[in-house]
Formats: C-alpha cells, structure tokens, sequence
C-alpha cells in the first residue's frame, strides 16, 4: 500500500520526480481518461500514457488498472491523487493570497446620501462579486470630509468645488430636468406648459451641492430659459436629501428638480415623468471621487476603476 507521507517527508524522493508528469497524471486522474487528459494538455495520449507509465516506473507502483476501453485508479493512484488535489488547493490558496493581498480588508467610502442610495448600493453587489475580500464600510453625508481625522479611504461628492492636495477623479457629468409624477402633471396641466410652475409646490433638496445651496437649482435652470417665475417666491417644501425631495414628487406631493443620473430609473418605470422634456440643463456641477493619497491604495484603485466601468452616463 502507497504510503502517504512518503511524498510529503522525503523531500529527495519529491525532487527527483518531473513536476510535468504530476500534472499529467493529475489531469488523467482527474477525466479516468488518457484521451481527455490529453485534450486538456494539448499532447498526444500516447505521450500521456508514456508519462504514466514512467511515473510509475520512477514511483515503483501503479497508479491504474488497464482495460480494453478505459482505466481506473488503483488504491495507490487515488492516494496520490487526494494528496496532489489537497496540495494544488494550498498553492492555488497561496498564489491567490499573495497576488490579491492588497484587495483584502476594509474599504471605508463616504458618499453623498443620494449617491449611495439611488445609484451606489443597488449596484454595490457587483462589486462585491468582483473583489469579495474587501469589506466595505459605505457611510453618508453632506459634509466635506477631513482625511486627516477621519478613517475614510475615499469620498463621492456631487458639486463643484477643488479639493487642494488630494487626489480627484471626475466620474460623472449631471444634467438637471423638473420631474414630478404623472398624476402631478396632469393636474397641474404642466406637459409643456411651464408658466404653471407658478401654481406648484416647490420640493427640493436645500443641501444640492452644499450646505446652503438653498434654491439655486432652480435659480439657475430659470435663469437658463428665462423664466418669468420668482421661484422664492413659490410655495415650497425643503429637504437636506435629494432621494426624500424626489420620494415626495413620487408621491405627488409637487415637482421636484431632478438629477437625471440619479432618477433614470424612476424615469423608465414611469414613477415620474419630465414635464418639461425638452428643457435640460448641463450643469458645472458633477460627481468625482477623492481621496488622501496621491498614490492610491490599490482597494481604491479597484473601486474607482469599477464605478468608471459601471457608470452608465458618459464620464468626464
């Protein structure tokens, strides 16, 4: 009976072997077929059955049982087998470890609360598939971060402000619409009647790009078109979040100014609709990512190279 330990201990017995004929014998007992096991290496099964047999030869016992169309393992070749299987799980383990050592532990990502929530999380599984050994720690905010105080890697802010000595990577580019539900709409009569703005309620995110960006949304895409509207004026109901502005406009509360990045899919389930469709704005306002570290960390790298892939609007 082949004994275990002998492969493992004596290290002279190990080195004398071709590692090629180990990989052979591994593939043929892996099919029971000198013909499969040969499809996989790209060699003749010939040569296959000439690596066995030499194997068996250098090792002094057989490792199969020969019949007319097929071979078996013998109770020494399955011993060897299991001991190959187990040792190639412990190198591929140690291979991937060493190759992938800086994509494991936690990657801590600070958003803003719209961002995370409408477009971030629901896709956030992908990227967990992707690379499953970082942990990420997603928290959410309007606030600047202070890298230097905080353990935060990166940061998704949505404005247009510069971020001296820190590493930024513009992701996407956002256009601003008036959106607000079907049922809104038609009461209001606003398809393409803009002067009814005058009579709607105003819901909107008071904190757009910073803490006191107050009405400037609306300001500025009025400006854009030349509306005669005050939008100060208005009846109005404010929010420190985008996400609970637009939840108010889907459900009927009054029309809000939508980010079209982060409310497509509201758009395309009809949940809301643009009243006035033709009347967009490209604003100087869009997402980038920053972090601390000129040269990032490769978890950093890995994040920021998958929201580029992901992002289903044009990058910057």
């Amino acid at each position: 009976m082949f004994d275990d330990d002998r492969l493992i201990t004596n290290n002279r017995l190990i080195s004398g072997y071709q590692l090629a004929k180990f990989h052979t014998f591994e593939a043929a007992a892996r099919y029971c077929s000198f013909i499969r096991a040969a499809e996989e290496l790209c060699i003749t099964p010939s040569a296959v059955s000439h690596q066995i047999n030499k194997l068996e030869e250098e090792l002094n016992f057989k490792l199969f049982t020969r019949f007319h169309r097929r071979i078996e393992l013998t109770q020494d070749g399955e011993n060897l087998f299991n001991i190959l299987k187990k040792s190639l799980a412990i190198l591929n383990r140690e291979i991937f470890e060493i190759k992938s050592q800086e994509l494991i532990g936690q990657l801590t990502i600070y958003s803003r609360p719209s961002f995370a929530k409408e477009w971030l999380v629901p896709r956030i599984s992908e990227f967990n598939k992707k690379h499953p050994y970082i942990t990420l720690n997603i928290l959410t905010g309007n606030g600047v971060v202070n890298f230097n105080r905080h353990s935060i890697d990166l940061a998704i802010y949505y404005d247009d402000l510069q971020h001296e000595d820190l590493d930024v990577y513009p992701i996407m580019n956002e256009t601003i619409v008036p959106v607000c539900s079907p049922l809104y709409a038609e009461q209001y009569q606003l398809n393409q009647c803009v002067e009814n703005l005058k009579h709607c309620l105003i819901l909107h995110d008071n904190q757009a790009w910073r803490y006191d960006s107050n009405l400037d949304e609306w300001q500025s895409w009025g400006k854009h078109y030349n509306l005669d509207i005050d939008f100060e004026d208005l009846p109005k109901m404010l929010f420190d979040r985008f996400d609970l502005a637009i939840l108010a406009a889907v459900n009927h509360s009054g029309i809000a100014m939508g980010r079209k990045n982060i409310v497509n899919n509201y758009l395309a389930s009809g949940e809301l609709i643009m009243p006035f469709p033709n009347m967009t704005l490209d604003c100087k306002q869009h997402y980038y990512v920053v972090s601390a570290n000129k040269q990032r960390n490769p978890k950093v790298r890995a994040f920021v190279r998958w929201l580029k892939e992901n992002l289903h609007e044009k990058s910057i």
